[in-house]
């Protein structure tokens, strides 16, 4: 995998407009290690989107302008309250603001830049990489664009309003009724406690701008066919001119494998020699070039990458389903991810940050990671990618309030909710948006549209669409919600103790999965959201208690597996704000159980002779 080279610090930044001494953390809540490393003049200026690099950017993230206001009055502020630190959510420490929004009022943004040279006469995009939830966009007083969904990358052509000379200003309005609307919103609440959580609005990923040629890569697709060789591309390209060509080419190394010269369509198919398959023990990635040629010379060009792997799912020689990586039974163990950060709330204070917590899940012996009703910015993917890490993905929940019925035995307590058709036309376009953007990903191996019944609806519906959407991968239909005969997994949530859903019931048709357990809670002092009302499922005084109850329950797993269970999710890798359940605190200054004895713990779950299972 080549390294992504940024550009220059002048390219990336441009005129900030407020100097280091005049930022500083908001609040006095408890803070991770990178909070101190946060430069406010360049915050998070790593190229944001690894999976399709261009070298002319710009990166605008750091100081602007906020305001709040009733959200009667939909005209920009003449002028505004104060600064806010992009792309940190108002709410949050590292904001500089520390103040919350709610339904009734209006975030406003305002932004002064100018563009380098490198962008005259180029077609110039302005990327945010998500905005929660519902936003419009305004150039030099034109409104550019607007957009719904909180976790999905959007883009807007501004050529068109770009001043021909000078300064440019952005002006962005955002709504976000948190919990009083029906959008997908995850674990924000308006009064958090327990499990749920404060409100992120606004601008909470990096926002920045590209100069790219009138014919350009404006999006493609990839999917690999371990069994064939194969890797299948499907270019989308702006403004193709009759004549023009898209030579999609793959890279190991240094060293050309596959190259294909494509028609119109931008559809290729790669033959891959010799593949290296990736996987936990061996995270192998291939380069990818895309470029769109024009007599012969090079019109658009994008870098990228892929890797070469399968999941799949076959019957055992008992015919209980079991979930396979490239063909082969590996049983998949891994924490609940929140993703949350006591100084950036959803925005991880610094790259290395983001970074830390999949290096530590790795090193703690996990190949797994079910990302927990919540989407990472794409870097996080990237390093998963790299590191050798399974992604399960969550579709962020909304719109909650199923009817809750007493039925007996534990699979599954809640009827479907009656979703009303803007409030269904809501999820569908941000689901799908999520899976169309997250799809070149080699980690992600399972998607989960529902959790815990949490506004879970038309089941079947939705669960045999997000199937025909991407055959490529397994379908989780509600991890820990109502139980139907659809989609590849039947998923059992217990706390604390480790158990599994029924195989004769439901094994010789799905995967059987532990989507959920644990739970054990471990206060460390000077190390929590607050002083009191702090909580697990199972709370402990000390550490060593901890661990005894935690290496109880692995011990289990031996035998579980045996009986057909193909996969687990520990609660979870963090503490988040009162939760105190994590493997390390809420600031991750503390890991409760020492790495390297969690490591052995869960080695054993893999070499133990039931994890060597035996296919039909």
């Amino acid at each position: 995998m080549k390294k992504i080279i940024c550009a220059s610090f002048a390219l990336m930044m441009g005129t900030m407009t407020f100097a280091q001494n005049e930022w500083k953390i908001a609040g006095n809540k408890i803070q991770s290690p990178w909070a101190e490393k946060v430069d406010p003049s360049k915050p998070l200026p790593e190229y944001p989107r690894p999976q399709m690099v261009r070298d002319n950017w710009m990166n605008l993230n750091g100081s602007w302008k906020y305001s709040i206001l009733p959200k009667s009055v939909t005209t920009a502020p003449s002028a505004y309250e104060g600064n806010i630190l992009v792309p940190f959510a108002v709410e949050s420490a590292l904001s500089g603001v520390g103040r919350t929004v709610g339904k009734d009022s209006l975030l406003w943004y305002e932004r002064k830049f100018t563009l380098p040279k490198g962008f005259s006469g180029k077609t110039v995009l302005l990327h945010f990489g998500a905005v929660d939830w519902q936003c419009e966009v305004y150039l030099n007083g034109k409104n550019v664009g607007s957009h719904q969904g909180g976790y999905d990358p959007f883009s807007l052509d501004i050529s068109s309003a770009l001043n021909k000379k000078g300064e440019q200003t952005i002006t962005v309005s955002v709504w976000d009724p948190s919990d009083d609307g029906p959008q997908p919103r995850g674990k924000q609440v308006k009064k958090p406690e327990g499990i749920w959580y404060t409100p992120v609005t606004g601008i909470w990923q990096t926002v920045w701008v590209e100069a790219v040629p009138k014919t350009y890569v404006n999006g493609f697709r990839q999917t690999p066919d371990l069994d064939n060789s194969t890797l299948q591309v499907n270019a989308e390209i702006q403004q193709l001119q009759p004549g023009d060509q898209v030579v999609v080419t793959a890279y190991k190394g240094a060293s050309k494998v596959a190259e294909q010269v494509t028609d119109a369509s931008g559809a290729a198919t790669l033959i891959i020699p010799d593949v290296q398959k990736w996987s936990p023990q061996h995270p192998f990635l291939y380069d990818l070039k895309l470029s769109v040629m024009r007599k012969g010379k090079v019109v658009d060009e994008v870098k990228s990458y892929f890797a070469m792997r399968k999941i799949s799912m076959a019957p055992d020689k008992n015919g209980i389903q079991r979930m396979l990586l490239n063909n082969e039974f590996v049983f998949q163990y891994g924490p609940l991810d929140q993703g949350w950060w006591p100084d950036g709330l959803y925005t991880a204070p610094t790259d290395e940050a983001l970074l830390f917590d999949i290096e530590k899940t790795r090193d703690m012996g996990f190949n797994m990671i079910r990302k927990h009703v919540k989407v990472e910015p794409a870097r996080w993917y990237y390093h998963c990618d790299k590191l050798g890490l399974l992604v399960w993905q969550d579709m962020p929940s909304g719109d909650l309030g199923n009817r809750w019925e007493s039925r007996p035995g534990i699979y599954g307590r809640a009827t479907d909710k009656n979703r009303d058709a803007a409030s269904e036309e809501i999820f569908r376009t941000e689901w799908k948006e999520i899976m169309q953007d997250l799809h070149n990903f080699p980690s992600i191996v399972v998607w989960v549209p529902f959790n815990e019944a949490w506004g879970q609806f038309k089941t079947r519906e939705i669960v045999e669409w997000t199937m025909k959407m991407d055959p490529s991968r397994l379908v989780n239909t509600a991890s820990g919600g109502n139980f139907e005969s659809v989609g590849h997994i039947i998923d059992l949530h217990n706390y604390p103790e480790p158990l599994m859903p029924d195989p004769q019931l439901f094994g010789k048709d799905r995967v059987l999965v532990l989507g959920e357990f644990g739970g054990l809670g471990l206060p460390l002092e000077n190390h929590t959201w607050q002083q009191t009302k702090n909580w697990g499922y199972q709370s402990f005084k000390n550490r060593t208690e901890l661990y005894d109850r935690y290496k109880e329950f692995i011990s289990r797993f031996p035998r579980l597996i045996e009986k057909g269970l193909s996969a687990a999710v520990y609660t979870q890798t963090t503490d988040v704000e009162v939760e105190t359940n994590g493997l390390m605190t809420y600031d991750r200054k503390e890991i409760k159980i020492p790495v390297a004895d969690l490591k052995v713990l869960h080695d054993g779950i893999y070499n133990s002779p039931s994890a060597k299972v035996a296919l039909k």
